[in-house]
């Protein structure tokens, strides 16, 4: 990201920063990659470390299930009836040891406060509005906004009232960034990126809370759950400066990059962490040679899996595809459009589907619970059938 000036900061860091009282605002560097890669200083009105009671809640880890033959497979998320707040109604489904991905319907506002302290989050907004206050500031969401929220940020999802917010969520133990190829070497975004800095939305405002009495921040790190009971409300900061902080893109301004046959889907590509990449499918139009093949040709994915999440329109190379669906093609068979479909895309100028795709470079493995979401004659729809 960019650099970003929020409220009252000093002119110097490190230095005294006096109230009117003529007491110190507590100065907290946040930092990534021990202090060498990117970081924001925060100015506190108490001190972020003072905590009244500290528990263990539990692991959050999920349980995979045992190996299975290796399968294309589908689940239907709309099946999913857990709500709660953001954190309580998590479903997680897949994952491995460099991200973890679910979805959740948030029907209320979370209580206690949250920090995931073992790596960076991504939250897209399938459908719902709402805010998303943090120690940072506020920003507003919408449907389609991709919200990227730094490890150690205290924050907590708000939906709007009497308003389901639908949302898909990556919890990362590394870092998310946009592409690498897509950035200069001063970090800035290049001509040919499909997004430009223009279209981040950073925190709107800062609300500062100078309020003692004790609040909970719910923290992940190290696979558990931990309860800290601070002394003060944890948004308490009156100002920061720096690289370090949470953000919005929405998958609207994504322009995506067509050609005269079909393109790849690194095209796709919107952000990156270790291990894995996360594309964005939007409206387009489709290839625009006189013979062009507008569907995928099929291809095996030699080092990763793909997973999809269909968020909206007709994906034109699947059937059988609901809104919230999720699509896992792993790695070590080939995969592509169902049977008819690539006839049926010759001639086609546009597609208005909209989807999310994860490709990760570890196998990804199914939670236990993820079965019962689970279409399972999806492995058998490439099967031609003479009608």
């Amino acid at each position: 990201m960019y650099y970003r000036q929020m409220g009252k900061i000093p002119y110097k860091r490190h230095t005294m920063f006096k109230k009117e009282d003529g007491t110190l605002f507590r100065e907290q560097v946040m930092g990534t990659r021990g202090f060498s890669g990117t970081q924001s200083i925060l100015y506190h009105q108490f001190l972020p470390t003072e905590v009244v009671k500290s528990e263990l809640v539990g692991s959050y880890l999920p349980e995979y299930e045992k190996q299975q033959s290796l399968k294309h497979r589908h689940f239907f998320t709309s099946k999913i009836l857990k709500i709660g707040d953001a954190i309580k109604a998590r479903e997680y489904l897949l994952g491995n040891q460099d991200l973890l991905i679910g979805t959740a319907n948030v029907t209320e506002a979370m209580q206690s406060f949250y920090r995931n302290g073992d790596g960076d989050e991504l939250l897209f907004i399938h459908c719902g509005s709402g805010k998303l206050e943090t120690m940072y500031g506020t920003i507003s969401y919408r449907s389609g906004d991709y919200l990227i929220i730094p490890i150690g940020t205290i924050y907590r999802l708000i939906p709007n009232e009497n308003e389901v917010t639908k949302l898909l969520f990556v919890e990362s133990f590394s870092q998310i960034t946009t592409p690498r190829r897509y950035r200069n070497e001063y970090g800035q975004l290049l001509e040919h990126s499909p997004f430009c800095e223009r279209d981040f939305r950073g925190p709107e405002t800062l609300v500062t809370f100078n309020q003692k009495g004790e609040h909970e921040v719910l923290t992940k790190s190290r696979g558990f759950i931990h309860s800290h009971i601070i002394g003060h409300h944890p948004l308490d900061v009156v100002g920061w400066d720096g690289y370090l902080y949470p953000w919005a893109f929405n998958i609207e301004d994504f322009e995506p990059i067509t050609g005269r046959v079909h393109q790849p889907p690194p095209v796709h590509q919107t952000f990156e962490g270790n291990n894995f990449v996360v594309c964005s499918f939007v409206p387009r139009l489709y290839d625009y040679h006189p013979e062009s093949i507008p569907a995928p040709y099929y291809h095996s994915n030699v080092n990763s899996d793909e997973l999809l999440y269909y968020v909206k329109g007709n994906f034109m190379s699947r059937k059988g595809i609901q809104e919230g669906s999720i699509t896992l093609h792993p790695s070590g068979i080939p995969h592509g459009p169902h049977p008819g479909k690539i006839e049926a895309s010759i001639g086609k100028k546009e597609t208005l589907e909209l989807a999310v795709m994860i490709d990760t470079f570890h196998p990804l493995r199914a939670v236990k619970e993820a079965g019962r979401l689970e279409d399972p004659a999806y492995m058998y729809s490439w099967i031609e059938k003479n009608e």
